[in-house]
């Protein structure tokens, strides 16, 4: 066996392993969120109440009324952002790319708000609606962007323009019509306060579609990622794969958001992560994103309900925090 079939070997055996700790840490932070809350559950209580539903009783009601769907929320929210803000960063070339960050978030945002003021009795068209509102701003951005070809730096900055304007338009709504829009503050930041099974059901197939459909481009992202010229010569539609991978990012973002809100840096700081550990291999960088967006969500969202008991804090607040500083290191390394 040659050198670099060793190096080529050892490497995938890294990212397996890789896999296998986020994997686990996904496992924990499940763990720790069915656990942590006003009411402490021990562990064995906890995985009984899960396993045999049937059994009443107080605990039983907070495990599978309160506790358990809004970590599976939280498990989705951080999968569908993190892939998303993986899918942008590898679309746009540019490792600054996120959905809340260029603008994606904002424009879902802004649609899903005229529906909680205008239709609040159709909840059921939040996600559709988020959608269109990121796929019109992703579109925006890219029209604004465009002279002669996509540039990474003039991307991020028509994205940093564009979110400005949509949050402007949020704010407005925000300020109109504040008697008509429950839990304004909780969405500007994201929050998964009061989550429950009704949201879970409606994020459950966007996510499963969204992540599948973004598994499968994985190979089609790993050619786009030698160069236009090179994707061109091995058969690839550069231009059309972009856009069939920014609407698909735009989904899983527009999903997540309609959800919990304007949620930040998810899709910054969880691929930047992932990419660090496992490499660029859009095979391994996705679900490795997947599981620790899970992971830091989860667990984000456990330490936002504990840190200040019985005050809770929304998760965006705890994302903010960590991925202000992230976003500093970024630019300190001149990855722009």
């Amino acid at each position: 066996m040659t050198a670099n079939n060793k190096a080529l070997r050892h490497r995938g055996g890294w990212k397996a392993g890789m896999l296998i700790l986020f994997l686990a840490a996904a496992v924990m932070a499940f763990t720790f969120s069915m656990n942590g809350g006003a009411i402490a559950i021990p562990l064995g209580d906890t995985w009984r109440y899960l396993f045999h539903p049937s059994q009443e009783g107080v605990m039983r009601d907070i495990i599978w009324n309160i506790r358990y769907p809004r970590t599976l929320v939280a498990a989705l929210v951080g999968a569908n952002l993190a892939v998303s803000g993986a899918l942008l960063q590898g679309v746009m070339r540019n490792p600054l790319a996120d959905p809340h960050i260029i603008g994606v978030s904002s424009g879902a945002g802004l649609l899903g708000m005229i529906v909680l003021i205008a239709l609040p009795n159709m909840s059921y068209l939040l996600t559709p609606f988020a959608f269109i509102g990121g796929t019109g701003a992703a579109l925006l951005i890219y029209l604004l962007a465009w002279k002669n070809g996509i540039v990474p730096t003039r991307i991020i900055l028509a994205g940093v323009a564009v979110s400005a304007f949509m949050g402007a338009g949020i704010s407005a709504l925000l300020t109109f019509y504040s008697d008509r829009v429950q839990g304004a503050i909780s969405f500007m930041v994201g929050g998964l306060s009061a989550k429950s099974w009704p949201q879970f059901d409606t994020i459950l197939p966007y996510s499963v579609v969204g992540l599948a459909v973004a598994f499968l481009c994985a190979r089609k992202m790993n050619i786009l990622m030698l160069g236009d010229s090179t994707a061109k010569s091995l058969g690839t539609r550069v231009e059309l794969t972009r856009i069939i991978v920014t609407m698909v990012a735009t989904f899983l973002a527009a999903s997540a958001v309609s959800i919990v809100g304007l949620l930040g840096f998810v899709g910054l700081i969880i691929p930047h992560t992932a990419r660090m550990l496992v490499g660029n291999d859009y095979r391994v960088l996705l679900p490795a994103s997947a599981l620790l967006g899970v992971a830091v969500i989860t667990a984000c969202d456990t330490v936002a309900r504990l840190a200040f008991a019985p005050i809770e804090l929304p998760v965006g607040v705890i994302m903010g925090a960590l991925g202000a500083p992230f976003f500093l290191y970024l630019l300190r390394r001149k990855t722009v």
